[in-house]
């Protein structure tokens, strides 16, 4: 039908429109929405049609489900799998935004009340080399709790304080970019991609850790390894580092409460996956739980205060400030990939990949490869739509696929400086021109992404 064509195309031409945003000057967010609302309005006006000529497989078990459907006409019964698919569609997407927002709050709290000075104060070497691996090792396991979006902004922030010059801060501003992908490649909920194939029972968190740590580790080693020796020579130290002048803060906000703070926020993001394996406490539901407790302690300390600007601390206050676009941009490629799949044009999309690689690694390869121009959380959430998980094969829970998957539309953004979300960040923060990233850094990664494959599929393929 036509209808799957002109899906299909508005799809394509939604994410092309997301990944030129700069030149289009057209925020994502707005674009995403857009495409969600266009889709979802063609699949409600086009119900009857669709599921008379081309019934998605999965219709006739969901038919099985309510045997009042049989007795309905066509376009009733199209009418209610529509709806009730829009609406479950909608709470399973939820799940991720609101962890996604619970996240996002726990970094503002922590931010707002610098507990990432803690990070900055400790680092001490003047050794431009040594330098480069303890950025590298510390932005490769804060990605893994904060996430490699909110990593980059706090290592942006901490290179910053303690690199005076401009030059020596693009190449760490970039090895950040590289290690924070990696690191958010072994963590459930290091990328906003792993964080959907996990809570999408994709895969679970000690099958992701146990298999993509060495593969992700090796992605952030070998370019560190060739930026230190090829960029700095050995011994040389920076002329001068300093700590950068601390915004002023209320006095009850000592370094003591600090790292308190830092200590908590780390410690509940660490807990999202034991709480959801051990006691199956929804993701978002251990988000929630780490924003509780900061938001309990922060505003008790605030209320023995009178300092005026304890009141502009209070997390309440802080929401103001989360981006709720990012929010939006996601609920609006998650509905859009959900409105594809409930008409059947992924399983379409998925029997032609299938042909044109016979090997389901081969298709992760390629797709991280996508990655680094075409939006990351689309290409899985689309690839999860068209392979549903099965109880046995290529495609069952904690497959090689789905991990390969997630090692490679993870890292696979590092390859430019426009296929993730903490590329385009950095490129923004400090103004990283492309072909800058193209030239010195985009051999490496490629080199990275290529050994932590190799390594993956020789120790699990």
């Amino acid at each position: 039908m036509v209808i799957f064509y002109l899906m299909a195309i508005i799809f394509v031409a939604g994410i092309l429109c997301i990944a030129l945003e700069d030149v289009l000057k057209i925020n994502k967010a707005a674009v995403s929405v857009g495409m969600c609302i266009l889709l979802w309005g063609l699949v409600i006006t086009h119900a009857t049609g669709v599921f008379e000529t081309n019934p998605p497989e999965y219709l006739d078990n969901y038919i099985k489900g309510f045997p009042e459907l049989l007795s309905m006409p066509v376009a009733q019964r199209a009418m209610i799998y529509v709806e009730k698919t829009l609406v479950e569609s909608l709470g399973d997407v939820s799940t991720t935004l609101f962890f996604v927002l619970a996240s996002m709050a726990i970094i503002e709290v922590l931010d707002s009340h610098g507990s990432f000075r803690v990070i900055t104060n400790s680092i001490r070497t003047r050794k431009k080399r040594s330098l480069v691996w303890l950025v590298a090792g510390i932005t490769f396991m804060l990605s893994a709790l904060l996430g490699n979006l909110a990593t980059v902004i706090v290592m942006v922030a901490v290179l910053r304080k303690i690199l005076p010059e401009r030059a020596d801060r693009l190449i760490f501003s970039c090895l950040v970019i590289l290690s924070a992908n990696a690191g958010g490649a072994w963590s459930p909920i290091g990328d906003v991609t792993t964080l959907i194939l996990w809570t999408g029972g994709n895969l679970s968190a000690g099958h992701q850790i146990v298999h993509l740590f060495v593969p992700a580790f090796v992605m952030m080693a070998l370019p560190a390894a060739i930026i230190g020796l090829l960029s700095f020579r050995k011994g040389e130290e920076f002329a001068e580092l300093t700590a950068g002048d601390a915004s002023m803060l209320p006095a009850y906000i000592t370094p003591k409460f600090q790292t308190s703070l830092l200590s908590v926020g780390l410690f509940f993001l660490a807990m999202i996956p034991v709480f959801q394996t051990t006691i199956s406490l929804p993701p978002y539901m251990g988000a929630l739980l780490g924003l509780v407790v900061l938001w309990m302690m922060t505003d008790i300390k605030a209320s023995g205060s009178t300092d005026p600007r304890a009141s502009e601390l209070k997390v309440s206050r802080l929401f103001s400030h989360l981006d709720l676009s990012t929010v939006f941009f996601f609920l609006g490629i998650l509905m859009s990939v959900n409105a594809l799949k409930t008409v059947g044009v992924l399983t379409a999309l998925s029997n032609g990949l299938s042909s044109a690689f016979g090997n389901v690694s081969s298709i992760a390869f390629v797709l991280g490869i996508c990655s680094s121009f075409l939006d990351n959380v689309a290409l899985v959430a689309a690839t999860i739509g068209m392979y549903p998980i099965q109880q046995a094969g290529e495609f069952m829970m904690n497959s090689s696929f789905w991990t390969f998957l997630a090692y490679c539309a993870v890292t696979g953004g590092s390859i430019l400086i426009i296929g993730s979300a903490s590329g385009v960040t950095v490129m923004g923060l400090e103004k990283i021109e492309f072909g800058y990233y193209f030239k010195k850094i985009t051999p490496l990664a490629i080199l990275g992404y290529l050994a932590g494959s190799g390594v993956y599929l020789l120790l699990f393929a």
